[in-house]
């Protein structure tokens, strides 16, 4: 080949790459919006009702349940008298104004009208007794298939949660006063929780384990074949954040808030890889959830403490993701 010819070519190969590159990021770029909210001591739980375009989530030590309106551009907040703290809040099919809550060692039905400052309790679903007094709820998510995943953690008032394992993670029929059945214990602090339909896999968040474990699920929601997906640890260290809250969306990649790491992770089950870092500012990213009217905005929960300041505790949406999350399934609740 001339020697002009091969230049040209080089050149030519040299600017598609470029343009690629550029198009990859023009692709990647995203915008973290902060949201009209309060400044919440741990924001927590985030969960999106397609139904009424509204993100539910709590504040647990406030024990407040809190709904951003999407049209509204709002957030309500209520508080229930005699229910403290609050962690998780579960939507109930059928029931738009009423939420599966955990509150210490038990599940309870309350009900809210998304406006006012005060709900109301309903009745006890589950109360996990006196052998569990040491325990209170504090993650849970509904599978595809309606099913409730409920996780516990030792009581802040006993000792460091980081270096105890009394949490176990329940997999719940759904009948009010029904069966809780134990999928997993030796746990500190029960976190995310993402399901893949397409590879029949669950990824599941114990924050001190410093990883991201996978399970595949039998047909009766029982796990099994438990393996570590992603391991934050490098030679042994943490790298001085832990894993939270979880979401995956339509592609089956993973979405990671990172409690003293100022950012959420995108992380690949098929690779193992983090491909991409969204920085959000607040030092503890506690939640987040797929939402907005196409599913494809990205709401993010954060925690502040006495020595930070605003924005941290507030509530964020990332947009420009160029990804879609997929609808949340609310719980099927049985008397």
């Amino acid at each position: 080949m001339p020697l002009c010819r091969r230049n040209r070519t080089t050149a030519t190969a040299g600017a598609l790459v470029a343009l690629l590159a550029l198009l990859d990021t023009m692709a990647a770029e995203h915008t973290v919006h902060q949201l009209p909210s309060p400044l919440s001591i741990i924001g927590a739980k985030t969960v999106w009702d397609v139904d009424s375009q509204s993100l539910f989530y709590v504040d647990i030590n406030v024990a407040a349940i809190r709904r951003y309106d999407y049209a509204e551009n709002k957030t309500y907040s209520c508080t229930i008298d005699g229910v403290n703290p609050i962690a998780p809040v579960i939507l109930v099919q059928g029931k738009p104004d009423h939420f599966v809550v955990g509150s210490g060692n038990k599940l309870l039905l309350v009900s809210w009208d998304g406006r006012s400052e005060k709900g109301t309790l309903v009745k006890t679903v589950y109360d996990l007794g006196e052998s569990e007094k040491h325990v209170r709820f504090n993650e849970g998510k509904v599978d595809p298939k309606g099913r409730l995943y409920a996780g516990t953690m030792q009581l802040e008032s006993l000792g460091d949660i980081f270096q105890q394992k009394e949490g176990k993670l329940y997999r719940f029929d759904g009948k009010v006063g029904g069966e809780f059945h134990m999928v997993k214990d030796g746990i500190s602090i029960s976190n995310g929780l993402a399901w893949i339909e397409s590879t029949n896999k669950l990824y599941y968040i114990d924050t001190a384990a410093l990883d991201i474990k996978e399970f595949d699920v039998l047909e009766n929601g029982d796990l099994q074949n438990e393996t570590v997906m992603y391991d934050w640890r490098v030679n042994g260290e943490g790298p001085g954040y832990f894993g939270d809250g979880m979401t995956n969306d339509a592609d089956g990649n993973l979405y990671v808030a990172t409690w003293g790491g100022s950012k959420v992770q995108k992380i690949n089950p098929r690779t193992k890889k983090v491909e991409l870092e969204i920085q959000i500012p607040a030092k503890f990213v506690t939640t987040l959830a797929f939402g907005g009217p196409q599913l494809d905005e990205l709401f993010v929960a954060t925690a502040h403490t006495d020595t930070q300041d605003p924005p941290a505790g507030a509530l964020f949406k990332v947009t420009g993701l160029g990804v879609r999350g997929l609808p949340m399934t609310k719980m099927v609740l049985k008397d």
